[in-house]
């Protein structure tokens, strides 16, 4: 009964409620309109570009991995590592979140590693994005005060949302709590055997996270980092010249774009269906945009994501089954 009801909430749950975003924000829409849109209206050799733009930033982020995962030390191989990452995203698109959990199984398995460590690797290479995202935010939110203004008050509930929370007492009183308990565990129960386990894997943890500085090319990391972020907004940006309606918006309206999608897609919704649609067509409807438009624009430029994303993972389940095979005839030649 557990189980069942953790798959409701890790999956269920975020399914529908990406579904009945998307549904809610396109009900509104006029979709005899928007199918002549994506009918006679785009140019679909910019969007075929994007798509590949989209799979070159992941052969990035597999090459700035490796980078932290030599100071754990492990050296996989890149055919390893693109593996790795083009199945995360295909995993994600069933399970949110669980293709971060099965990348760190699979590159730890495949270079007999420990997983907590290459978790630790995982999360200190996810901080770096936050952190990324964090540095986009505040520029945007400097390049484009007046329109993040006008996002807010036409969407109130964004900010009603954060206000709540940051002014909750429960917030604080939770956090304080937590901090208490935890140090008196850690002082007074020192001894007990879950709470060695725990050490223990916060030891991990900690010495996958130190991966980050530890590595030996730091500067080559932070270059993988802003490449592959810059990939990522190219791979958006190029979307609006399929569009004749989109292609004189501009690169600011693009980067905007691609702040706020690159948050709904944070959520975890399988594949961001929803969010990030709804993320995209408020952004471009406020640049004047008319919702048929940017509902066009968004099924589209989501949906190149979504089938790379859906040929990626065939390739890579393909590619693990045939090294299993490979690995299987070698071990009974020996």
């Amino acid at each position: 009964m557990k189980r069942i009801v953790s798959y409701i909430f890790k999956f269920i749950i975020p399914l529908a409620f990406g579904l009945g975003l998307f549904w809610y924000v396109y009900s509104k829409m006029d979709m005899n309109e928007v199918g002549k849109i994506l009918q006679y209206d785009i140019n679909y050799w910019w969007i075929l570009l994007s798509g590949i733009i989209g799979m070159l930033s992941h052969f990035v982020r597999a090459a700035r991995w490796k980078l932290q995962l030599k100071a754990l030390p492990a050296n996989p191989p890149m055919r390893v590592l693109v593996n790795a990452i083009f199945g995360t995203y295909a995993v994600n698109l069933i399970f949110p979140r669980m293709g971060e959990v099965w990348r760190c199984g699979y590159v730890a398995h495949s270079e007999n590693q420990s997983f907590v460590k290459v978790v630790g690797s995982m999360i200190s290479e996810r901080v770096t994005d936050t952190l990324t995202v964090a540095t986009i935010t505040v520029v945007t939110f400097f390049l484009q005060f007046d329109m993040v203004m006008k996002l807010l008050s036409e969407q109130p509930i964004i900010m009603d949302s954060v206000v709540k929370i940051v002014s909750s007492p429960l917030l604080y009183c939770v956090i304080a709590a937590g901090v208490i308990g935890l140090i008196f565990l850690f002082k007074y129960k020192s001894n007990n055997s879950i709470i060695v386990k725990i050490k223990g894997l916060f030891d991990n943890l900690i010495n996958g996270f130190k991966t980050i500085f530890q590595m030996k090319d730091k500067w080559l990391f932070l270059f993988y980092t802003v490449l592959m972020w810059s990939l990522y907004f190219i791979e958006l940006y190029v979307c609006f010249f399929a569009f004749k309606q989109t292609e004189s918006l501009g690169i600011v309206c693009a980067f905007s774009a691609f702040l706020f999608g690159s948050i709904g897609m944070g959520l975890p919704v399988q594949g961001g269906i929803g969010p990030w649609h709804w993320a995209v067509i408020c952004i471009l409807t406020l640049y004047g945009l008319n919702e048929d438009t940017a509902g066009a624009f968004a099924l589209v430029a989501h949906g190149a994501q979504l089938i790379m994303t859906i040929v990626m993972g065939i390739y890579t389940f393909i590619a693990i089954s045939l090294d299993k095979r490979n690995t299987s005839k070698n071990s009974l030649k020996l």
